[in-house]
């Protein structure tokens, strides 16, 4: 219908053109096409201008089934098929042909961008796209590469990291504003405008006519196709399917912008020109449809709550008035006059469904101008209108793209950059109601990344069109929708609003696009400047800031533990980091210089005007609310970092920014709440808050929050703190923390505030907060680096870190454009000069280190900082930890041996402006506390700890350190009675103040005290007690009560209403309170000083009488140099020591004072008295003792029957494999009595020990698993390389696997088959391993055991139902018992005996015992225990791997499956042993997994079960092998049936493994040597086949001509020339040789052989089968492999075999010939074989050949090589496509045993509900696989059905592994972990060594 329908469109404006059917289009197209193109090129162009109208005004029409599609979902379902659709695609080919002018359109692209100017890349890509960040080239943070561009640039040796795109980007290479140019690839260096031709008028003629009309046909769509939402959920679904129509539309415009610079261009006029737009859509027109159209459109900027001006009504944002903005903070309802009222489906439902309480709206001022930003939105071109629709259809990533594919055009850029920040509001407006806000913020960002990272765009934006403004008056109008009422301080009366953390705008971030954007461009110095002069705009933004103060309240639960633990908390800091902190470093980091005074001030005015509001709106006087805190101040906060700013850049004078008194006196009380919840938290005060009070507490020091957080805070307390009267500060802080009434004389007390099991660590609480405040100077003095140091120190000392995790803890500026990088070169230099680089370890079968920084030495001697430590620590054991690792440190290097106390560090100098900080130290309120915490302790009173001490010593130290000049009075009298009464303490000064005695103390204490009884001199009044000298007595804080009437009546006066009466004050600590029993007045009589307190408590630490000898009387030197390494670290004792020294130092006076002190006998320590309480503790102290005794009894236990475990195991090895000497002396059974004692096992179960028995028999614990190790070995030593381009591929078929594979289906085509099934061992793949840990147990033991575990609930990482369990004493994992063989030592014995047969008679006898069926001891018939279990075991090992690896033969079920898959079970265990040695015997030994070796239980089991198979007498090999045949036709002559396998072409290590296995078990030595002997002269006739074969013709009529003379001598059988010549002249009678013409060149050798080379190789094709021989006999008869060279591996073994005549001798060189026996005629036996071979090759030549020459000299297996750098292994294969499905992957991943690329994951590939990675897991290896995760470079293990993450082989430059690839950093391989990797695969002991593993359920 359509196209019929074009058709008569076109028919119809041109008379000449007949109307042609559908199919002769194309062709019309084109002529059509060029017919206008021609037209348009005249000069006069009018008439061709109108017929191109005429023509698009019909091919492009919106009358189309696309409205009715969209506007009802039936028409479309109804609505002809194919119907839009065909009609879409018509248009656009008219578009593309229209476009190319008549030629075509490949051409048209081809030739267009050959005149593409542009030198930018601009590649925009989207979320997870890898790219490249270089900081070294960025000058904005935000930089970003494509990979193409990075890697074509050249950055060695920078900082830069891969990553992957969350929201999209796009490629900045080229663009000089955004980064430098030596980072451009070279691509975009060359490209300058200059060389590009100019792009001919007529190429883009046709564009410029055709595309404005696409676009408006675009936009027609757009707009018909959106519907409002009836209700207030968009129909996403609608909107999807007119995006999904136009997708075509939009693809071909984006494909317009890949063109290059000249169509960008054309298509930048067509999107700006406002003339265009005008004339199209302004819907005047008589065209119907164009009417509907534009009223569609003002529908739908009516409903999103704008208006549509009309002309008459200019204003808003296009013509901004002038001057600055005098913005205010704006309600919704402001600027009543615009129509712009939002309409209530907006925003006031949204109000109504929350239910939130009363939500009050703040409306301070209006003015229209600012409305307008909200509401008003005119749209004048293309561009403008397309945004809009971008916005309304919730940014489609195909517009997205688009339209930022456009951006390298310049003019563009300006244009797009402009519409964008006017439909600013919209785009806020849109989001909050999106249901998709994560989507939509990440193509926000996507977009406005790219436009405001750029300064010079930035800055032409905020002064055009007022970016700033309009930036603030959004973010504060998207906050507004979220306000409640604040309940902090005055709930009822509070007029303070602030967010409500639970709404979806916060718990989802949904503000970040537009908080990241203003983060954004108030990095750019230009825009900050502006931002920071503007006072309007100041003010709304503390206004929009004061919105986050005192959020999310906490209240303390008292009674019941809180229902629901609400979450919300981390909203909340999440809100205050990124919408006020990051805004605010963003504009610390433009007020670095002198010249930037004045931004500060405004912000220190608008901040202190904002706080003071803060205070009236919550009505706060002077005491906060009890029982409630908010972590969230940043209005505190700004200021605070201002004012540090300001001193320590801006050199302001500290005092001009600086509030009044009664101000500061306000602002510290909120900080100082935070610190003492801190310490109420960590006391468990707040319990029933839940645990996510603890999180709040961990999240505020945490280090990404502890610089915008408790940092800011500690430093506002602090300038407080040096402004405001000490007494105060101090007595503020002790009722803060709520322990005034602990700190009295008295050993009883009352706490109205606290429990007392909470005092202890609330006074520590106060005291470490006094420490930190007093000792901590991040802002007050520290320079950057020392501070870095400082931060790196403290991190360091809690444990050893990886480099990225101290990069993480580091607290770095928060705003990440500060351009602080981290890593930067500072921070490498700091790390190197504190830490040591320990790197990454491997303990073999332990865990992997990462690369580890570890403090240096001199960093723990001088540095070590434990109240930095404690200010960082997010857990309270962190500073445990440091305090081990410093203790361990004074051990090691022997500077203290004991348990020291925490260092005391001397600190950096303050600045000067913060000198009054350390007035706190001396004032007397604190030298009271001081005073009374010392008594305390001493006086043992309760609820004192070590660390309140410490604490104490701490203040006292830092007093000394800061004291100020020499007193003045040194001499001056002691104070008479006309001194203050009151007071404890003379003068304020700590130094004078230590040697001050105090007499008496007046207290008041309960009735119930002890004090009261004491009271003796009660008479005297407490005047004349006044009137003593130095009386000094004092009621504990009877000074702070003052202190508080003087700063009572400094707020009255201050406070500007004179009626404000002062509230009374409830809560108040001061006066005693009614309740509880009656307090008396007791006084007590102390007559102490500091100094005397110190050196008493000096003996009391020490335990020692008149333990304090002042050091200095030994000495003087001592008070010259006071800097003694002796004293800086060390316990109380040592503290104590070196503050007496510090006090003697600071004053001759104590220095006097002390030595009298000392010469006193001090009197003995009161006894302590016990109280109930602490009977208590005792207590619980003694039963602790006792249980831990119990313990180490019960472990003893253990460890004894461990032990005599052990030696009883090692009992059971001597029985296997006698290696211990005793076992060595030959036994002659006449001398020696034979001891009958049977082999003893220990049960690890029940730990009983006895024999194994048929009844109850013992079994080994043991692990089965298939292993495909084996098939991996290759024969070339060069180790095959993982592909890493589309030429390398890995082809298996040079495995052994593959090679033995091909080998048994030959013999099969050509052999019998039950014979080809002994001619070889299978196991070269999904072999059965079994490997033990060496413990036994019975077997009806374990099976109990398995039930228990079976019944047992709790999820173990192994399947009970697979048998699996682990080892009940050494936890090993393992999945079955194997039944140890009943038997006694004196059979091992008799069984060595050497017999003095010949070598007939024991061939004879070894035929006769393999004929009789069932020789064994154990009888089968009768069903005992033992043969149960033997078959259980048995089924066990079969199943343990899959059919397909056990049956070989052509018909299935068949015995001799059984039979073959059974001896290789042997053979695949004996190769891997060798394996595991190295891949010979050189080293001999014991075997290495000695105790773990389990084959002699394994080959009683096999044997048991091949025994009861007979080789039917006529085909055992064992004669064919020792007796001449003497019919031999008789046996060729069938030829019906199958012949077969000649025996040259058997196997003979599989030959030697029948014949043992089918002996009667135990063996006879003399039996074993004999078929070794026998099976040996085949192996070296096969040897000198293969050899004959090998060489070329004349070579072997040579070696038939020498050997043929010395065939008669007497040694003619043990010469291999003799014997090669015979096999040469016996072979050539067949066809064996004829071949040659066409195989020459593969066959031949190159080398010529010489006797040497000959020799070589004869024993080369021997070995292998002497290596497994002499291993099987190691087992079997427990005989140590003797260790040897390797050229002497051969004879060594022949002779241990042996195969050696004992006389031989060994001077000249060893001959293999000699070792040879032959049990008949040699030349006989080997014409027999070679005969069958003739009559094979009669037929078959190449085969038979083929067949002979076997390599048998495998290399040991290996993993794939990696490339050193990950690089190249990731740009490879992140993006290769599969094989199977032909996706790039999600979770690509490749095997690294064959290479195989792999979907992880991928249910794209996944069969019969196997995903591919276990899949090939089973089909690779049969059933453990090892993949490398290429988007993750982590290792993961398959193992049957379980998986585990290994871990990385690939490390960055740290030796830390980037799992998931999160740091982007350059990864080298690791060499050491790879090889741990391939040693455990070829080991088998992932199972052992891995810990974590978890069920795959076939999903990987």
């Amino acid at each position: 219908m359509a196209a019929a329908a074009a058709a008569a469109a076109v028919g119809g404006p041109q008379p000449p053109q007949p109307e042609l059917p559908a199919p002769g289009l194309a062709l019309d197209k084109a002529a059509t096409a060029a017919h206008l193109k021609a037209a348009l090129s005249r000069p006069d162009n009018r008439a061709g201008a109108e017929e191109l109208q005429a023509l698009l005004e019909r091919v492009l029409s919106a009358e189309r089934p696309l409205a009715a599609a969209v506007d009802s979902e039936e028409a479309a379902a109804a609505g002809g098929g194919g119907g839009p659709g065909a009609a879409e695609e018509e248009a656009l080919e008219w578009c593309k042909c229209l476009l190319a002018g008549g030629g075509g359109y490949e051409e048209f692209c081809a030739a267009v961008r050959a005149y593409d100017p542009a030198a930018l890349c601009g590649l925009v890509w989207t979320a997870n796209f890898v790219a490249y960040r270089c900081r070294t080239c960025g000058i904005s943070p935000c930089m970003s590469l494509c990979a193409e561009c990075f890697h074509q640039g050249d950055h060695t040796g920078h900082d830069f990291n891969m990553f992957r795109s969350q929201a999209g980007g796009a490629c900045d290479c080229g663009d000089s504003n955004v980064m430098r140019e030596s980072g451009f690839c070279r691509r975009h260096q060359i490209k300058s405008s200059s060389n590009i031709p100019c792009v001919p008028k007529d190429l883009l003629m046709m564009s410029e006519f055709v595309l404005p009309r696409f676009i408006f046909c675009l936009i027609q769509y757009l707009r018909e196709g959106y519907n409002e939402p009836a209700a207030d959920v968009p129909s996403e679904k609608d909107l999807n399917k007119v995006l999904q129509l136009l997708e075509p539309q939009i693809s071909f415009l984006e494909d317009l912008t890949k063109m290059g610079g000249a169509m960008r261009s054309v298509l930048t006029q067509v999107l700006t020109n406002q003339q265009n737009y005008k004339d199209l859509t302004s819907g005047l027109g008589e065209n119907a449809c164009a009417k509907k159209s534009h009223e569609k459109y003002l529908i739908a900027l009516k409903s999103s709550g704008l208006t549509y001006p009309e002309d008459k009504l200019v204003y808003g944002i296009q013509e901004p008035s002038a001057g600055t903005s005098t913005l205010a903070v704006q309600g919704f309802a402001g600027a009543t006059g615009t129509p712009g009222q939002l309409d209530s489906s907006d925003e006031e439902d949204q109000d109504g469904s929350q239910g939130l309480g009363k939500r009050k709206r703040v409306k301070l001022s209006s003015s229209t101008k600012d409305q307008s930003i909200m509401d008003v939105l005119k749209h004048k071109s293309f561009l403008e209108e397309l945004l809009f629709w971008t916005i309304k259809y919730e940014f489609p990533q195909k517009m997205v793209t688009f339209l930022l594919n456009m951006l390298p055009d310049q003019e563009y850029k300006v244009a797009f950059t402009k519409t964008f920040v006017q439909h600013y509001a919209f785009i806020m407006k849109t989001l909050k109601k999106s249901h998709e806000s994560d989507t939509m913020s990440n193509r926000i960002v996507h977009i406005s990344v790219q436009l405001f990272s750029n300064e010079e765009l930035a800055r032409q934006v905020t002064e055009e069109c007022q970016l700033l403004d309009i930036m603030v008056t959004v973010l504060l109008y998207m906050m507004e929708s979220c306000l409640i009422k604040s309940e902090l301080q005055d709930e009822e009366n509070s007029l303070h609003v602030v967010v409500n953390c639970g709404e979806a705008l916060l718990k989802n971030n949904t503000y970040w696009p537009l908080v990241s954007d203003f983060i954004n461009i108030l990095s750019h110095q230009s825009v900050a400047k502006r931002f920071l002069e503007d006072h309007g705009l100041l003010v709304t933004w503390m206004n929009f800031v004061s919105f986050f103060q005192g959020m999310n309240l906490n209240k303390r639960e008292l009674n019941e533990h809180v229902e629901f633990e609400s979450q919300t908390y981390y909203a909340a800091f999440a809100a205050e980091l990124e919408a006020c902190a990051q805004p605010m470093w963003g504009l610390l980091s433009h007020c670095k210089v002198r010249e930037t005074q004045e931004y500060t001030r405004n912000v220190v005015r608008y901040c202190l005007e904002a706080l003071q509001d803060w205070f009236d709106a919550i009505n706060f006087v002077d005491e906060p609310a009890p029982n409630q805190v908010t972590f969230h101040l940043p209005l505190h906060r700004y200021y605070a970092m201002f004012l540090s700013k300001a001193v320590k850049c801006q050199e302001l004078d500290l005092d001009s920014v600086l509030p009044d008194q009664e101000m500061l006196m306000k602002l510290m009380i909120h900080p100082l709440q935070i610190q003492a919840s801190l310490a109420e938290i960590h006391s468990n005060m707040w319990v029933r808050n839940g645990l996510q009070i603890k999180g709040q507490a961990m999240t505020y020091v945490q280090s990404h929050f502890c610089n915008s957080m408790i940092d800011p805070d500690i430093y506002l307390l602090q300038v407080c703190a040096s402004r405001l009267d000490p007494d105060y500060f101090i007595s503020s802080v002790f009722e803060r923390f709520k322990v005034v009434d602990l700190l009295t004389m008295a050993s009883q007390h009352q706490n109205t505030v606290l429990d007392a099991e909470h005092e202890r660590s609330m006074l520590e609480g106060a005291l470490t907060f006094l420490v930190i405040l007093l000792s901590l100077r991040l802002h007050l003095g520290m320079s950057d680096d020392e501070i870095l140091r400082a931060e790196m120190v403290a991190q360091l000392c809690m444990n050893d870190r990886t480099h990225s995790s101290l990069l993480d803890l580091i607290p770095e500026n928060p705003n990440p454009k500060s351009g602080i990088i981290p890593g930067s070169y500072s921070f490498e230099s700091v790390l190197s000069a504190v830490a040591d680089f320990k790197a990454p370890v491997f303990e073999p079968g332990g865990s992997m280190q990462q690369g580890m920084y570890t403090p240096k030495a001199e960093v723990w001697d001088q540095e070590f900082d434990p109240v930095m430590v404690i200010l960082r620590t997010v857990y309270r054991r962190d500073v445990q930890s440091a305090m081990d690792r410093y203790t361990a440190f004074l051990k090691q290097s022997g500077k203290f041996p004991g348990n020291p106390w925490p260092p005391y560090k001397k600190r950096t100098p303050l600045h000067p402006s913060y000198k009054g900080l350390m007035r706190l130290l001396h004032c007397k309120t604190l030298h009271i506390v001081l005073f009374t915490l010392l008594y305390k302790i001493l006086m043992d009173h309760q609820n004192l700890s070590e660390h309140v001490l410490c604490m104490v010593l701490y203040l006292i130290e830092l007093g000394l350190e800061n004291s100020a000049d020499e007193e003045s009075d040194e001499e001056a009298s002691v104070c008479g009675p006309e001194r203050c009464h009151d007071s404890w303490f003379p003068g304020s000064n700590l130094v004078s103040n230590m040697r001050h005695f105090i007499n008496y103390v007046r207290v008041r204490v309960p009735e119930t005290a002890p004090e009261v009884k004491r009271d003796s001199p009660a008479s005297t009044s407490s005047d004349s007690l006044g009137s003593l000298q130095n009386s000094g007595t004092a009621q504990v804080f009877s000074l702070v009560a003052e202190r508080r009437k003087k700063f009572q009546e400094i707020i009255n006066r201050s406070s500007n209403e004179a009626n404000q009466v002062v509230r009374p004050k409830t809560s108040s600590k001061w006066s005693a309170p009614g309740s509880a029993p009656q307090l008396t007045t007791a006084i007590l009589e102390i007559k102490e000083s500091i100094l005397s307190l110190l050196i008493k408590l000096h003996h009391k630490l020490s335990g020692k009488q008149n333990s304090y000898y002042p050091p200095w009387l030994d000495d003087i030197e001592i008070l010259i140099q006071p800097e003694i390494p002796k004293y800086s670290h060390g316990d109380g004792i040592t503290a104590v020591e070196r503050i007496l020294l510090k006090a003697a130092l600071q004053s001759r006076m104590n220095k006097r004072i002390i030595e009298e002190i000392c010469r006193k006998v001090t009197p003995p320590v009161p006894p302590k008295k016990i109280t109930a309480a602490e009977k208590k503790t005792l207590d619980k102290e003694e039963r602790r003792q006792k249980a831990r005794e119990r313990q180490q009894k019960l472990l003893a236990e253990f460890a004894s029957r461990q032990k005599s475990f052990m030696e009883t195991a090692m009992d059971v090895e001597r029985f296997f494999f006698s290696d211990s000497p005793e076992n060595d002396i030959p036994m002659e059974i006449t001398t020696a009595e034979p001891q009958v004692s049977e082999a003893v096992y220990d049960c690890v179960i029940c730990g009983q020990s006895g024999p194994s028995s048929e009844d109850r028999p013992t079994g080994l614990v043991v692990l089965l698993q298939a292993s495909s190790v084996l098939g991996q070995c290759r024969d070339n030593i060069e180790p095959k390389k993982l592909p890493i381009t589309e030429e390398e591929q890995i082809y298996p078929w040079d495995t052994c696997a593959a090679v033995h594979d091909v080998r048994l289906s030959l013999l099969q085509r050509y052999f019998k088959d039950s014979s080809c099934l002994l001619a070889v061992s299978i196991g070269w793949e999904g072999g059965v391993y079994v490997q033990t840990c060496g413990h036994t147990l019975h077997i009806d033991c374990h099976k109990s055991y398995m039930e228990s575990l079976r019944n047992d609930q709790v999820l173990q990482g192994f399947s009970v139902d697979k048998g699996e369990f682990t080892c009940p004493l050494c936890r090993q994992f393992a999945n079955s018992v194997i039944p140890c063989y009943p038997g006694s030592n004196v059979e091992n014995n008799l069984w060595q005996r050497p017999s003095n047969k010949s070598l007939q008679d024991l061939i004879k006898d070894v035929e006769e015992l393999q004929g009789r069926p069932g020789a064994f001891p154990v009888s089968i018939s009768s069903e005992t225990n033992l043969s149960k279990e033997m078959e259980s075991v048995m089924k066990d090992i079969k199943n343990t791997t899959q059919k397909k690896y056990r049956d070989y033969s052509k018909t299935p079920g068949s015995p001799d499956n059984d039979f073959l898959f059974m001896y290789s079970v042997a053979r695949t265990n004996l190769e891997l042993e060798l394996i595991h040695r190295g891949g010979n015997l050189c080293s001999g030994g014991a075997s290495t997994a000695g105790k773990r070796s389990c084959l002699n239980q394994l080959f009683h089991v096999l044997a048991l079960h091949m025994r009861l198979y007979s080789i039917d007498s006529e085909y055992n090999p064992w004669r064919k092998l020792t007796q001449l045949v003497e019919d031999m036709n008789s046996q060729l002559g069938n030829e019906e049936q199958q012949a077969e396998v000649p025996i040259l072409y058997r196997d003979v290590t599989s030959l030697l493994l029948i014949q043992i296995l089918m002996m009667p078990q135990p063996l006879h030595k003399d039996y074993f040597t004999c078929i070794v002997k026998v099976l040996f002269t085949l192996l070296y006739t096969q040897a000198l086949v293969a050899l004959s074969v090998k060489c070329n013709e004349e070579d072997r009529s040579a070696w038939k001509h020498t050997g043929s003379l010395k065939k008669s001598t007497y040694d003619a059988e043990k010469s291999y020339k003799v014997l090669l010549s015979f096999v040469i002249s016996e072979l050539s009678k067949g066809k064996l040789y004829h071949e040659e013409g066409t195989q020459e060149c593969a066959m031949v050798s190159p080398i010529a052989w010489s006797p040497e080379s000959m020799e070589k190789y004869l024993q080369d094709f021997c070995l292998p089968f002497l290596r497994i021989t002499s291993l099987l006999q190691h087992h079997l008869f427990g005989e140590d492999l003797p260790s040897c060279q390797e050229e002497e591996e051969f004879s060594v073994l022949s002779s241990c075999l042996g195969l050696l005549p004992t006389f031989y001798q060994t001077e000249h060189p060893f001959i293999s010939a000699s070792c040879l026996d032959w049990p008949v005629p040699a030349f006989d036996i080997i014409a027999q074989w070679c005969l069958e071979i003739n009559s094979f090759t009669e037929k078959h030549a190449e085969q038979g050949k083929a067949l002979l020459v076997q390599e048998s000299r495998w290399k040991l297996p290996h993993l794939l090589q990696l490339p050193e750098n990950y690089n190249t292994i990731f740009q490879y294969y992140h993006r290769k496509t599969c094989s199977v499905c032909t996706k790039v992957p999600k979770d690509p991943a490749v095997c690294l045993v064959c290479g195989t690329f792999v979907c992880l994951k991928g249910l794209c590939c996944k069969q019969q509900s196997y995903c591919e990675c276990v899949l090939h897991s089973q089909n690779c290896g049969a059933g453990t696989g090892i993949f490398l995760l290429i988007n993750a470079s982590v290792i993961i293990i398959i193992r049957g059905h379980r998986f585990c993450l290994w871990g990385s082989v690939y490390l960055d430059a740290h030796g830390e592994e980037d799992r998931d690839l999160r740091r982007g950093k350059p990864l080298y391989m690791c060499k050491e972990r790879y090889k741990v990797l391939e040693q455990q695969w070829i080991s088998h002991t992932f199972d052992h060594i891995n810990k974590r593993w978890s069920p795959h359920y076939n999903g990987l």
